[in-house]
């Protein structure tokens, strides 16, 4: 993919990106109780990271409505507009007729609050995207208007490179604000274990971010090759077919560098159930250490950062319910002298920051805190 990429707004993750909504859609709101309808915003992003996913996501957790189009399907502007209709009040008059329209089946009706997606906006013809500068601007077209409290949510791929879109000019900028969508390997891990997505495909994805990065490797490819896999139990015994199956959707250094994670028994890296529930922590530590090195004896960090990682989304997860016995495993795992300190301070600092109080103070100990003075 050509990097040479024009993308506008703030780059940020599916978390900052949120963030961001809520503010834009608080204020939009409260312009209009005021009688105004505030700005539509455009969320930019390579393709496969999500976007679309992301704003309905959006929609659902805060149980509003929500209407999705595809500028790019319509083929006229009777796609937008809706159809005309010639109304004659008396037929025995000429020229008392007049036409209106009947709205497509997508204009929302009710009153919001809610989201009316127009997806890969760019990807439309210029015709359909010009019939589109009025309803950014004024919420409203000749023949319909959005119900109060709606939004307005724009996805677009970057302009310039490989993509096929059509640009922007700038009357068509300014009646959006805007913001671009990073992948960031630890959020889509955190979603992806909501999602129920294979564990051997988020334990690979926190080993090697830096793959989900190419054309055909996006989250949502991965996402597709791992729900392929997922009824495969023994991927190692299954190799041919897991080969095939990982061509079908990535590209070949994706490929390959996944088999290499099978052959390398990386599928079965600790989980983070086995340890905050293990009843003798001295055989997790025994497995941790063996892990935590390869058949030559070189430390292995990768292996060490991506069970840190599973297990600082396990603890933060909406499900989980610490016991007085996760809390002892869990300081004894973070004792553990084959843990980096770079590791140890960053999984530490994630917590403090973002885990729910009851976690918090799991890691309340002399000992630990001790530990990280020295690391400093």
């Amino acid at each position: 993919m050509s990097i040479d990429l024009i993308e506008f707004g703030k780059k940020g993750n599916s978390k900052e990106l949120k963030d961001i909504l809520n503010h834009i859609f608080e204020r939009n709101n409260n312009l209009n109780s005021e009688g105004k309808r505030g700005t539509p915003i455009c969320i930019w992003g390579t393709h496969g990271l999500g976007k679309t996913q992301i704003v309905r996501d959006f929609a659902k957790e805060k149980g509003w409505k929500f209407s999705y189009i595809a500028p790019a399907q319509f083929e006229e502007m009777g796609d937008l507009h809706g159809m005309p209709n010639v109304i004659d009040p008396d037929e025995k008059i000429s020229g008392d007729e007049y036409t209106v329209y009947s709205p497509p089946d997508w204009v929302p009706k009710d009153e919001g609050p809610g989201i009316l997606l127009l997806d890969d906006v760019n990807r439309a013809d210029d015709r359909i995207l010009r019939g589109c500068m009025q309803l950014l601007q004024n919420f409203e077209l000749t023949s319909w208007k959005l119900p109060p409290k709606w939004q307005i949510v724009a996805t677009a791929n970057p302009e310039g490179g490989d993509y096929s879109v059509t640009p922007m000019d700038g009357a068509m900028l300014t009646r959006m604000l805007h913001a671009s969508l990073k992948f960031d390997a630890k959020i889509w891990a955190e979603w992806a274990m909501k999602a129920k997505v294979d564990s051997r495909g988020i334990s690979f994805v926190l080993t090697y971010p830096e793959l989900v990065n190419s054309e055909r490797t996006t989250p949502r490819s991965l996402t597709q090759f791992f729900e392929q896999i997922q009824s495969i139990k023994d991927l190692k015994g299954n190799l041919h077919l897991v080969e095939a199956l990982a061509l079908s959707s990535l590209d070949e250094v994706t490929v390959s560098s996944f088999i290499a994670f099978v052959n390398d028994e990386l599928t079965q890296l600790i989980e983070p159930d086995e340890i905050l529930d293990a009843k003798d922590f001295q055989t997790v530590k025994k497995r941790l250490e063996d892990v935590s090195v390869d058949k030559n004896g070189s430390k292995r960090v990768d292996r060490l950062s991506t069970i840190c990682s599973r297990l600082y989304l396990k603890l933060i997860s909406d499900n989980y319910q610490p016991t007085k016995n996760n809390t002892k495993n869990l300081i004894d795992f973070l004792l553990l002298d084959i843990i980096p300190n770079d590791l140890l301070m960053s999984l530490y600092m994630d917590l403090s920051k973002n885990a729910p109080d009851d976690v918090k103070t799991m890691v309340k100990d002399k000992r630990l805190a001790n530990k990280l003075l020295d690391t400093l």
